[in-house]
C-alpha cells in the first residue's frame, strides 16, 4: 500500500469513521437511557418506532449516495456547473419528499404498526415516538444531500463536523429530556428533531464555505433553476430510483427482524434492538471506508484514471478486512459487558446473550458488501446495486428465514448472515467482470 494512497484514503475514511460512529452511538444512548426505565415495553416501543423512522429515512438514502457519486465525478472533471446542479436538484427533491412525509405521516404510521404487531404497550410508545420524530423529516433529508455533496467535493472534515454536531446535540438532549426531565419516549424523539434542524443550519454554512473555497462566487438562484429541468433530472431520477429500490429491499430485511421479533415477545424485540445497535455500529464504521471509495474512486473515474481507481478499492478492501476482524474480537471478548451497558433488565440481558455469537460472525461476513457498494456509487451504477440487493433479500434473507423459522430468533440472524454474504459475493463478481471488460474507462 503506497503511503500517498493510504494518506488519501485515511484523509476521508478516518474523519468519516469517527463521525459515523456517532450515529449508532446515538442509537446506543437511546437504547441505554430508555433501557434503564422500568419496563421492557419502553425499549420495545422505541425500537419499533425508531425502526419505522429509520426505514423511511434509509429509503431516502439515495439522496446521499447519488449526490456523492455524481458530485465526485463532477469534481474530478472540474465541472463547476455540474457540481452546483447536482447539489441544487438533489436538495429540491429532498425538500419535496420531506414535506410529503409530513402529509402522509398517519397512513405511514398505521401501516407500520399493522405490519409490526407487538403488545399494546409497545405499539403505543412506538406511535408516540414516530409521531414526534417525523417532524424532523425535511431537515433530515436535506442533511443527506449536504453530506453527499461535501463528500463528493473530497472534503471529509466538514461532513465529520456536521455528523458530530448533529449526533452530540442529539445525545445531550436525549439525556436531558429522558433522564433529566423524565419525558421518556417522547423526549428521545424530540431530541432527534431539534438536532436535525440545528445540524441543517450548520450544514448549509459548511457547504457555502466549501463552494467559495473552490470557486470564485456562489451561483445565483436563477442559474440553479435553469438547470432544474427534465433533461438534467432524468438521469438523477433514474439513479435515485434504482438506489431507492435497493434501499427498500435492504430495509425490508432490517424491518422484518424488528417486526418478527415483536411477534416473538417483548424481550425478544428489545434484545434484538440491542444487537441491531451493535450491527449498526459496525455498519456505520465500515461506511467510513465506503465513503472513501465513493469519493476517491468517483474522482478517479471523472479523471479516467483506472490505476488509481483499482488501487483505492483494493486498499480499502484490505482495511475493511482488518476492521472486521477487530469488531469480531471485540464482540467475542466484551459482548456481554456491552449488553450490560445498554440495559439493566435481567431478562433482556439474558435474551441478548443467547444471540451474541451472531455478532461475532457478522462483521467478517459483511465487510465486503460495504466497500463494494461504494464502488457502484462512485460509478453511478445504481442498477447493479439494486439487482444485488434484490438477489440477497429475496433469494437469501427471506428463503433462509422461511426454511429455518422453527429456530425462532436464531433464524432471523442466520438470514441476516446469508443476506450479507450474498450481497458481497454478487457485487464482487460484477466488479471484476466490469474491470475485465474495461467498462468504466476509455482507452
Amino acid at each position: 500500500m503506497s503511503v500517498s494512497r493510504f494518506s488519501a484514503i485515511a484523509a476521508i475514511a478516518v474523519p468519516m469513521i469517527l463521525s459515523n460512529i456517532t450515529i449508532p452511538l446515538l442509537g446506543l444512548v437511546d437504547t441505554a437511557v430508555i433501557g434503564h426505565l422500568d419496563h421492557a415495553y419502553y425499549l420495545g416501543g422505541v425500537a419499533l418506532g425508531s425502526m419505522m423512522i429509520s426505514l423511511v429515512y434509509w429509503l431516502c438514502g439515495f439522496l446521499r449516495m447519488s449526490t456523492t457519486g455524481l458530485s465526485a465525478q463532477a469534481f474530478g472533471a472540474n465541472d463547476q456547473q455540474a457540481l452546483q446542479r447536482v447539489g441544487f436538484n438533489s436538495a429540491c427533491i429532498a425538500v419535496t419528499i420531506g414535506l410529503a412525509l409530513l402529509l402522509l405521516k398517519q397512513p405511514i404510521l398505521q401501516l407500520g404498526l399493522s405490519l409490526a404487531g407487538g403488545s399494546e404497550q409497545v405499539q403505543y410508545y412506538a406511535a408516540e415516538y414516530f409521531s414526534t420524530r417525523i417532524w424532523g423529516a425535511p431537515a433530515a433529508l436535506l442533511n443527506l444531500v449536504l453530506l453527499g455533496w461535501l463528500l463528493g467535493m473530497q472534503n471529509a472534515r466538514a461532513p465529520m463536523l456536521l455528523l458530530i454536531v448533529a449526533n452530540t446535540t442529539n445525545i445531550a438532549l436525549d439525556v436531558l429530556f429522558v433522564v433529566g426531565l423524565d419525558w421518556k419516549v417522547q423526549g428521545a424523539a424530540l431530541a432527534s428533531v431539534i438536532a436535525d434542524y440545528f445540524s441543517l443550519l450548520v450544514g448549509l454554512a459548511l457547504c457555502r464555505k466549501q463552494f467559495l473555497a473552490r470557486f470564485a462566487a456562489l451561483p445565483s438562484l436563477k442559474d440553479c433553476w435553469a438547470d432544474f429541468n427534465r433533461e438534467h433530472l432524468a438521469g438523477l431520477f433514474s439513479l435515485n430510483r434504482d438506489i431507492f429500490l435497493r434501499s427498500l429491499a435492504l430495509q425490508a430485511c432490517f424491518a422484518f427482524i424488528t417486526f418478527q421479533g415483536s411477534r416473538l415477545g417483548d424481550n425478544i424485540v428489545a434484545a434484538n434492538a440491542v444487537l441491531l445497535n451493535f450491527l449498526m455500529f459496525v455498519s456505520f464504521a465500515l461506511d467510513g471506508l465506503a465513503y472513501a471509495v465513493e469519493a476517491l474512486a468517483g474522482k478517479a473515474k471523472g479523471r479516467n484514471d483506472r490505476r488509481l481507481f483499482v488501487e483505492t478499492i483494493n486498499q480499502c478492501l484490505l482495511l475493511a478486512l482488518v476492521a472486521g476482524i477487530g469488531f469480531s474480537l471485540v464482540f467475542g471478548v466484551f459482548g456481554a459487558h456491552l449488553v450490560a451497558l445498554l440495559t439493566d433488565i435481567p431478562e433482556i440481558r439474558s435474551t441478548a446473550g443467547s444471540y451474541l455469537n451472531w455478532m461475532i460472525l457478522l462483521p467478517l461476513v459483511s465487510v465486503w458488501c460495504f466497500i463494494l457498494d461504494g464502488v457502484f456509487i462512485a460509478t453511478s451504477e445504481g442498477r447493479i446495486m439494486r439487482n444485488s440487493m434484490l438477489l440477497a433479500s429475496f433469494a437469501g434473507f427471506f428463503p433462509l428465514w422461511w426454511f429455518t423459522q422453527s429456530w425462532g430468533n436464531h433464524a432471523l440472524w442466520l438470514a441476516m448472515c446469508g443476506f450479507m454474504a450474498i450481497r458481497g459475493l454478487s457485487l464482487a463478481w460484477i466488479y471484476y467482470q466490469a474491470l475485465n471488460q474495461q467498462r468504466w474507462f476509455k482507452a
